[in-house]
């Protein structure tokens, strides 16, 4: 028997099903989930996605009136568990007070952490597996539109959110600016670039050519394909992380162990085997696809004309240091959004990554927002 953490909580699984994937199953401990059916969803691509199951934590007390509820989107590889991986940032007092607010993180379809995605079971029994519907990030905010009916709320006071988190959040407003206050976008854009799209594909090929992904129906096996999902993690984590940093934290350094692998190599196996413990490979190419497929303007007349129709209040939040999303992406959204304020940038050694560690800063503008909003 293998003990993994998956997300929040602690439980015990088969040695099998640790190293066939890191996705919480249905037989796994739920630790502080929720679980709620939202139906059916008629996906961008016309397909039908069944009887969707959304997994979902709370925080705090909903208020008699429904209208203190906060709505955060969590990152590619984060999950409903907010305080597990962004410290600090919620409970009495802090950032997202719950002594005022009602907080709620919904995981997003095609994730792996309770809500309906690839290694979930699909309605013959079986688990999804390569036949999982590709989803775009606008396939994503519709699953949370109907999760937010189904537990009652109407309007949010904010929707928060970094990176894929920043891209939803941006989606709730142009589409549904009755159904939230304000917004705030952390080192996120309103269109993916080149070379975040170049980024993925090559993530994705990692895993693809992994000789155990099996078409992505590798549920069944006694493997599964962790060695391209690693390589995977590990191109994306240079990329949320700064030249800098690298070089000041390792440098040309050998770990000083029987490997003979310099220090770099070792720190970015152990984020490749972090990740393993507590992440799907199909969930991983599913939720990057759809990051690829961000397009504010898509069907709405481009990026200027999409971001000139939002009505209500915007944050932009940049990391100067991140080079996966530019500070000139978000400066892009505050220009061309006519209720943004002045980009917040947050000088950061961190990267992409700055949100994570940053918390401070990141608090003080949360803090700002909604004590503007009472």
């Amino acid at each position: 028997m293998a003990t993994l953490d998956n997300g929040s909580a602690k439980h015990r699984r088969s040695e099998k099903d640790a190293w066939v994937t890191g996705a919480w199953l249905e037989s796994d401990d739920p630790g502080d989930r929720k679980f709620i059916k939202i139906g059916d969803l008629t996906l961008e691509s016309g397909v039908v996605l069944p009887d969707i199951t959304i997994a979902y934590q709370t925080w705090g007390e909903l208020n008699q009136d429904k209208d203190n509820v906060i709505l955060v989107n969590h990152a590619m590889t984060g999950w409903s568990d907010v305080p597990g991986w962004w410290p600090q940032m919620v409970g009495p007092g802090l950032p997202f007070d719950t002594n005022k607010f009602y907080v709620v993180c919904p995981n997003v379809i095609g994730g792996c952490q309770g809500s309906t995605g690839p290694s979930s079971l699909a309605p013959d029994g079986k688990r999804w597996g390569s036949r999982f519907p590709y989803l775009t990030v606008r396939d994503m905010v519709a699953a949370e539109v109907k999760f937010s009916d189904a537990l009652g709320i109407k309007k949010y006071k904010l929707s928060v959110g970094p990176s894929l988190g920043g891209m939803r959040s941006l989606e709730w407003a142009v589409q549904l600016p009755e159904r939230v206050e304000a917004i705030c976008t952390i080192g996120s854009s309103a269109v993916a670039t080149g070379d975040q799209i170049g980024t993925h594909s090559i993530q994705i090929r990692a895993i693809k050519s992994d000789q155990y992904f099996n078409g992505g129906d590798y549920y069944e096996q006694e493997q599964g394909p962790f060695e391209g999902m690693g390589i995977a993690r590990r191109i994306a984590h240079l990329t949320y992380r700064t030249e800098s940093e690298m070089d000041v934290r390792f440098g040309r350094q050998m770990q000083g162990d029987d490997t003979g692998r310099y220090a770099v190599e070792s720190y970015l196996d152990h984020q490749a085997n972090k990740l393993a413990h507590r992440f799907d490979p199909n969930t991983y190419i599913i939720l990057t696809d759809a990051m690829s497929s961000h397009d504010i303007g898509r069907e709405r007349g481009g990026v200027d004309k999409a971001l000139a129709t939002i009505k209500i209040p915007v944050t932009v939040v940049s990391i100067d240091s991140d080079r996966l999303f530019t500070p000139r992406l978000q400066a892009e959204i505050a220009e061309l959004t006519p209720t943004a304020q002045p980009v917040v940038e947050i000088s950061s050694p961190f990267g992409h990554d700055g949100f994570l560690v940053e918390v401070d800063a990141v608090g003080d503008v949360i803090r700002g927002i909604l004590n503007k909003a009472n």
